[in-house]
Parts: C-alpha cells; sequence; structure tokens
C-alpha cells in the first residue's frame, strides 16, 4: 500500500530494467554507489501489486548492502520479504531482482 523509494536518481551510477512481455510488467532501477556500497536506490515499475511490493522490498533489501551481495540477491529472498509469492506471480520477484542485477551490470561496466 505504500512503496518505498519510488522515484529516479538523476544522476546515478548504474540503470537497469527488465520487463515481462507476458504480463506486460516493466521495471526501471537507478543506483548510487558509494565505495563498495549502494547508498542510494530508486525505481518505477509498471505492474500488478506483487510487481510493485517486489521492487519496494528489493529497494528496501539493497539500500546500503554490499555491492557484490546485492547482485546475488534472489527471487526466493524478495518474495519472502513480502510474505510470499503465488507461483503464477512469481515473475514479479523475478522482475525486481533482474532489474537489479542490470542496474549492477551497468554500474561495473563503468569502471
Amino acid at each position: 500500500m505504500n512503496p518505498r523509494n519510488v522515484g529516479e536518481i538523476a544522476d546515478a551510477d548504474g540503470v537497469g530494467s527488465a520487463g515481462d512481455p507476458a504480463c506486460g510488467d516493466f521495471m526501471k532501477v537507478w543506483l548510487k554507489v558509494e565505495g563498495v556500497h549502494i547508498a542510494d536506490i530508486k525505481y518505477k515499475c509498471r505492474g500488478c501489486p506483487p510487481a510493485i511490493a517486489a521492487a519496494s522490498a528489493m529497494s528496501e533489501i539493497a539500500i546500503g548492502m554490499n555491492i557484490d551481495t546485492a547482485s546475488e540477491l534472489t527471487d526466493e529472498t524478495i518474495a519472502e520479504a513480502i510474505g510470499g509469492l503465488s507461483p503464477d506471480k512469481m515473475h514479479c520477484s523475478n522482475l525486481a531482482a533482474a532489474a537489479l542485477y542490470e542496474a549492477i551490470m551497468n554500474w561495473a561496466l563503468k569502471m
């Protein structure tokens, strides 16, 4: 009901996106990295409530996390953080983990 960290970071260190054409969900993630930790994260998500909840949970989990550890954040961890997802909505947590990973890889390629 109250998604956290929604928005964009204008001078982001890394940007990534993921989408599922089958259901129309789409997510974009912006990262700010300080040293080896995620200092800030914002996202925009167009999708069903579980996709938005997964994006919010992912952002809360990832802030302050070591960038290497964050790159290994799993779909299951995100799903557990929001109390689980039905099998037909599990792709929603995949979307959040995939967009985060893409943003981290975008940051890493700039290093």
